[in-house]
């Protein structure tokens, strides 16, 4: 198992409990207009989770080097109406999404994480990059939940 994918299965484990002990008031606080909620911030990670599903799963059979595109994060928290969901339901999706990711990196291998990259301001990377990148990010908003 790679760091990234030992670090994704402990924030995992600890996000999925940790959050489920966070009352409700807490959870759909809002300093302001501007910011997201915990709430809204477990709702990114989900969008997270599932735009980045799909990358890693493209790259392997995409014309190389893989194309990165960027996504509207703040409209999909809009659209999905995370401050307003059910927050059993919001765990339970973002636990699956991010063990069926976990399993993706299982299955990678020296010669799929070497996949080349492009992202929008030209700059070229490889597939380990982005998956470690992502483990990164999650617990970068994982602590913001939990502070």
């Amino acid at each position: 198992m790679t760091d990234f994918q030992n670090k994704l299965d402990k924030l995992i484990r600890l996000g999925f409990v940790s959050i489920s002990k966070i009352p409700e008031s807490e959870l759909v606080f809002k300093a302001s207009e501007k910011k997201w909620s915990k709430k809204e911030v477990l709702g990114h990670l989900i969008d997270s989770g599932i735009n980045n599903l799909q990358r890693f799963t493209e790259i392997q059979f995409k014309d190389k080097p893989y194309r990165f595109d960027n996504y509207s994060q703040n409209e999909l928290v809009l659209a999905n109406d995370y401050q307003h969901s059910e927050i059993t339901e919001l765990l339970v999706f973002w636990k699956a999404i991010n063990n069926r990711i976990l399993h993706l990196f299982s299955i990678q291998n020296k010669e799929s994480l070497s996949f080349e990259i492009v992202f929008d301001n030209g700059e070229v990377s490889d597939l380990r990059f982005l998956m470690n990148d992502y483990v990164n990010h999650l617990e970068h908003h994982l602590n913001q939940i939990l502070s």
